[in-house]
């Protein structure tokens, strides 16, 4: 129930959006806004097709030191605008933990509370999957968050989908920043492990 609502709140989020720049004369060409969900995912090889479901892991690591690591979970959803500019008609988060050469140095859970950008590639191959999430179109691309850590701090999380049919470019994995600390090193998705690995679905 609280899902379907959350749908007709995006639809009518856009729906307004494609409304206000009619009414203002800026330039927008319909279906151009999106409503989307992002989702860290869980990946099953074991069945076939491939089977994808929400509640995956991430991990990102630092460069200086490569040391400093996070580790996320999350998923939400966003209206990005057709002006490609940002948005607050956000919902979501997840949990972080930090790793200082293997040791814990801190967790607990994150809220997004905007968007900075969306950048849609192209729909993924049909029938390539099995969807559990199964919650509009999967599509390839990358998004860019603005979350608040429970610990007071902020920062950014990005996401990057590289699923079947991918136009070449896009890492698959998370980014991350959490007060200065810059994560920036994607770890890349291994077969075999279950993580790293990412989801857009497109209404």
């Amino acid at each position: 129930m609280k899902t379907t609502r959350r749908w007709i709140l995006l639809r009518a989020l856009v729906s307004l959006a494609v409304l206000l720049s009619a009414i203002g004369g800026v330039p927008l060409a319909y279906g151009q806004a999106h409503a989307v969900r992002w989702d860290l995912i869980h990946f099953n090889p074991a069945t076939t097709p491939p089977t994808v479901s929400a509640g995956g892991v991430d991990f990102a690591a630092a460069s200086n030191p490569n040391s400093l690591t996070i580790k996320l979970t999350g998923s939400g959803t966003f209206v990005a605008p057709a002006s490609g500019g940002t948005s607050n008609a956000v919902t979501g988060g997840g949990t972080w933990e930090t790793f200082s050469s293997g040791t814990s140095t801190g967790s607990g859970t994150y809220v997004v509370t905007g968007l900075v950008s969306w950048q849609f590639a192209n729909f993924q191959t049909p029938g390539v999957l099995i969807d559990m999430i199964d919650d509009g179109e999967r599509a390839n691309g990358n998004a860019v968050l603005r979350i608040q850590y429970s610990d007071g701090s902020e920062g950014i999380l990005g996401i990057g989908c590289h699923g079947p049919g991918a136009p070449a470019g896009i890492e698959e994995g998370v980014i991350a920043t959490k007060g200065f600390v810059t994560y920036w090193n994607a770890q890349a998705p291994v077969g075999g492990v279950d993580a790293n690995r990412t989801l857009f679905h497109v209404m």
